[in-house]
């Protein structure tokens, strides 16, 4: 079991060098496992626990896979996959191991997953991919603890999410890229994540049209082919690293190319966070003591990323004021607020909207990671509070974020990461 012990007082400051995107390696590897021969390289792999399940299952399934940690690189061999089967033991501790049922389904003619796991974030359920598949001739069998999906070919369709879902409409798009004939996605999600998992595949022979606009074209190929493609900084991953600079009143010089944090970068400032582009670095500085108050509601992209929100809560526990904070998305990300309230924090939860209560100082405390994001916040609660915070289920921390542990002691903290037996 993993759990990290964070000291709070001390400012960060320095470099971080942003980790590649979570959310685009995942579907990135499943698309790899579409290619009958070659070997396909992805460079600026984020080394984190999601990856390596992934890694476990494409090996699961029959694909050879090299991962040089300290390159951050991928080497996938997929010439030879041999089972369509997506084991529990796996597929369950990382819910993007549904993006592994296109390749399966094209190169295999069907895939059984007997597991999907992640977050537990209320509903989350994945009905649109099925549909999709369905939509595209796939017949689709779920039984209560087994998926399973047959097609002797996929053709294209016409295809609606019900909402615009990154990992839904990358589902499709795989599985549309080698089906015949045309296939439409509307209401298709405009992340950039998106958009650098259909550069990717477009380099691999995949003919897609529309991405960013909501309304995505494919027009199935007969083969796709291995390619070397570099993956995204992590939005989400800057992201707490510039709230981390906020919260304990440093300063510090983000790194990765082309990063842009949208909406987020424009809430902080409204908090009093400054923020400096210096050609291909992103400064970011906090002087300001208290921080203001701020009012957020989550939404699928170019909204607020619900994934950020409650690092955000994090933040917002610190400012001079009342914020207000509604989710549109997750019905389960307010996990969190219990957990602050143990280290001092005035958090409210009613339903899907949240009033945070500031500037209450906060204090060390021992609480519980109950997602990924979740936990990562806790971390920036510990950054900023008053003695010794310690987090246990720190592994879900692991799933979204490198080394994490290092990275931030490297610019001043003091965190570790520690193995216990429970």
């Amino acid at each position: 079991m993993v759990r990290y012990r964070v000291r709070g007082g001390n400012a960060l400051r320095g470099t971080a060098f942003i980790q590649g995107a979570k959310n685009a390696v995942l579907p990135m590897i499943g698309a790899a496992l579409l290619v009958p021969k070659g070997r396909t390289v992805l460079r600026n792999v984020p080394i984190i626990e999601d990856v390596r399940r992934a890694v476990e299952l494409a090996e699961a399934v029959g694909a050879h896979v090299e991962l040089h940690e300290a390159e951050r690189t991928l080497v996938i061999d997929a010439s030879r996959l041999d089972s369509a089967v997506l084991p529990a033991r796996i597929a369950r501790r990382f819910r993007g191991s549904v993006l592994f049922t296109p390749a399966l389904l094209h190169r295999l003619g069907e895939a059984i997953v007997e597991g999907v796991g992640g977050c537990n974030l209320g509903s989350r359920n994945l009905d649109f991919h099925y549909l999709g598949y369905k939509r595209l001739g796939a017949v689709v069998d779920e039984g209560e603890t087994v998926i399973h999906v047959k097609a002797s070919g996929l053709t294209g369709a016409t295809l609606y999410l019900d909402t615009p879902s990154h990992t839904g409409t990358e589902n499709l798009i795989m599985a549309a890229a080698l089906a015949k004939g045309t296939t439409v996605i509307e209401n298709a999600a405009l992340e950039p994540e998106v958009l650098d998992v259909i550069d990717m595949l477009t380099k691999m022979g995949a003919r897609i049209s529309g991405g960013g606009t909501g309304f995505i074209t494919v027009e199935g190929v007969e083969e796709l082919h291995a390619v070397e493609h570099t993956v995204m900084p992590d939005r989400l991953d800057a992201g707490v690293f510039a709230m981390a600079a906020a919260i304990t009143g440093g300063e510090l010089s983000l790194v990765g190319t082309g990063l842009d944090l949208g909406v987020v970068r424009y809430k902080l400032e409204q908090m009093g966070v400054d923020f400096a582009r210096q050609g291909a670095v992103l400064n970011v500085r906090c002087d300001r003591r208290p921080l203001r108050p701020i009012n957020i509601i989550t939404d699928t992209y170019p909204g607020f990323a619900t994934d950020l929100q409650s690092p955000m809560m994090t933040v917002a526990a610190l400012a001079d004021g009342t914020s207000y904070i509604h989710e549109r998305i997750f019905d389960g990300r307010f996990a969190l607020a219990g957990e602050l309230n143990k280290m001092g924090a005035d958090v409210e939860v009613d339903g899907s909207r949240a009033i945070v209560r500031g500037a209450t100082p906060l204090t060390g405390a021992r609480v519980t990671a109950h997602d990924l994001r979740s936990g990562i916040a806790l971390v920036l609660a510990g950054l900023a509070a008053e003695g010794e915070t310690l987090i246990e289920s720190g592994y879900l921390i692991d799933r979204g974020h490198a080394h994490l542990a290092e990275r931030m002691r490297a610019l001043g903290a003091d965190i570790t990461r520690e193995i216990s037996e429970g």
